[in-house]
């Protein structure tokens, strides 16, 4: 059920530029699963809605912690950057869907995050079990955030729009000179690269998951503010649309019309 708590602050850095790194302590993390976001509140009261953030992992045992990786692009996550050990945020979780695991059982699976979608494919590269995992990775430069943890859970490639690292290019073009191919994708990043890989696996006749990021206002599926077409119709709103804050963030790529 999703409700609005109080956590704490634990710990923040910056690990690159505008990219933060926060530890939350708070509940939600013994019911979380790979693939689901949280909303964050501001203390700004001139802004009334969660900001929405992927859940990068979680940490389950005694002191039960959320991380959560973000970049600041405005008023809200400006403010977020600033919290420190210690501080009290208002917080609504846990929310959407996460991505299926027992697709991957058995098979050989891609494991694909492109900018601010590298993060919340950490807690999946850890959750992921009995399957060959390769993991590629998209970076605007050779800031490569989260990359040596990627690397305790899998093969790592690395792709950079500058070619400052890895392949020059996307993660597609790392797929390619690298040779690689799976049965399984999981994916999470900007629309122009879900778009395509949505288009890769139906070429080659691949099951794919991808999470899509898109603006949300309520979190909880009331405004209609964040719908994607789809396949089948809607029992919220009966036409053929799905609202990605509950209906998603993941949806198998062949359901949607992105």
């Amino acid at each position: 059920m999703k409700q609005k708590t109080k956590a704490t602050v634990i710990s923040q850095r910056e690990i690159a530029e505008n990219i933060f790194d926060m530890w939350i302590e708070t509940g939600f993390a013994l019911q979380s699963g790979a693939g689901q976001f949280i909303g964050v509140y501001p203390k700004d009261k001139s802004r009334l809605l969660p900001r929405p953030i992927s859940i990068c992992q979680t940490e389950k045992g005694t002191r039960p912690a959320l991380r959560i990786v973000y970049r600041t692009v405005g008023g809200g996550t400006e403010e977020f950057s600033t919290y420190k050990e210690g501080d009290s945020i208002d917080i609504l979780g846990n929310l959407g869907n996460g991505f299926p695991l027992e697709a991957a059982k058995g098979k050989r699976v891609f494991i694909i995050g492109g900018g601010i979608g590298v993060p919340p494919m950490l807690e999946l590269s850890e959750q992921l079990r009995e399957c060959e995992k390769q993991i590629i990775l998209g970076y605007r430069d050779c800031a490569l955030f989260l990359k040596e943890e990627f690397e305790r859970n899998g093969m790592v490639y690395i792709a950079t729009e500058d070619g400052s690292a890895g392949t020059r290019g996307n993660v597609l073009d790392a797929i390619k000179a690298n040779g690689l191919s799976a049965d399984v994708i999981y994916a999470c990043g900007p629309m122009p690269m879900l778009r395509a890989i949505k288009m890769y696996a139906e070429e080659k006749g691949i099951d794919a998951y991808i999470s899509l990021e898109e603006h949300m206002a309520c979190g909880v599926g009331a405004c209609l503010g964040c719908v994607v077409k789809t396949a089948n119709v809607d029992r919220h709103s009966h036409v053929n649309n799905a609202r990605i804050c509950t209906d998603g963030p993941v949806f198998e790529a062949k359901e949607v019309d992105i």
